[in-house]
């Protein structure tokens, strides 16, 4: 069977919630391969929650969804404060990307009181610039960057990513409405270390199955490429769609 759209392929998923240190509660899932250790995790961190973005944002969505059975990769996701989604709505009002920084920690704090191993942070849109800013902060391998908008992110933040050993691997769409190759470039070329990767033919919001998979790549690529390439198709049982 090809593996496409809200295929959700086997895994071991848990509603979970994670505590803030301003008193939050943010709901969220753990998915984890079934019947073996996760090999990496992903801590992911959806678009814009005033524009429709949650953890159930497609791209976050289907990486939990094929990458623990595809990839053996562990794959957290949680709404920030104020956002809701069919998980439920984790508590608090969205603060345009600065107590956010507290949703972060206590996502990384989960990771660690899990012992979840090697975690990355995947952002998109405004994940990026939660990543941005306040990833360095945290004990992470690396960090993926998808259609990094730039808006909130200031050059100094960006900046003091230079000279970083941990790897900032950035997928800039061809088309995106609001950051494309070359202006991405200029901005991210105080980071010589950063992994800049032009996708042809991609927007901002990765629609469509062939842009799924390249992020999905690419994701893999970075993380645990080991397990590339991946699988197109899917010979076992499914759970349902996502």
């Amino acid at each position: 069977m090809e593996i496409r759209g809200p295929m959700l392929l086997p895994a071991r998923r848990e509603d979970i919630e994670l505590e803030t240190l301003d008193g939050l509660t943010l709901v969220g899932e753990l998915a984890l391969p079934e019947g073996r250790d996760p090999v990496a995790t992903l801590v992911t961190l959806h678009p814009l929650p005033t524009a429709g973005g949650f953890m159930d944002s497609h791209i976050l969505r289907k990486a939990a969804a094929r990458l623990p059975a595809l990839a053996d990769l562990a794959v957290l996701r949680f709404n920030t404060r104020g956002t809701t989604s069919p998980r439920g709505t984790s508590e608090g009002a969205f603060d345009g990307g600065r107590a956010e920084a507290f949703d972060l920690a206590a996502a990384m704090d989960f990771v660690t009181e899990r012992g979840l191993p090697r975690p990355w942070l995947v952002g998109w849109s405004f994940g990026t610039e939660l990543a941005l800013k306040y990833g360095r902060d945290h004990p992470i391998e690396g960090t993926v960057l998808l259609s990094p908008p730039l808006h909130r992110a200031t050059d100094d933040e960006v900046a003091a990513w230079a000279g970083e050993t941990r790897p900032l691997v950035v997928l800039v769409p061809e088309f995106d409405d609001y950051l494309r190759p070359d202006a991405a470039a200029q901005r991210f070329a105080v980071v010589p270390e950063a992994v800049l990767i032009p996708v042809e033919g991609g927007k901002h919001l990765w629609v469509g199955e062939s842009q799924t998979r390249r992020v999905l790549t690419e994701i893999v690529a970075a993380v645990n490429p080991d397990a590339l390439p991946l699988a197109t198709e899917w010979h076992g049982a499914i759970v349902a769609e996502a």
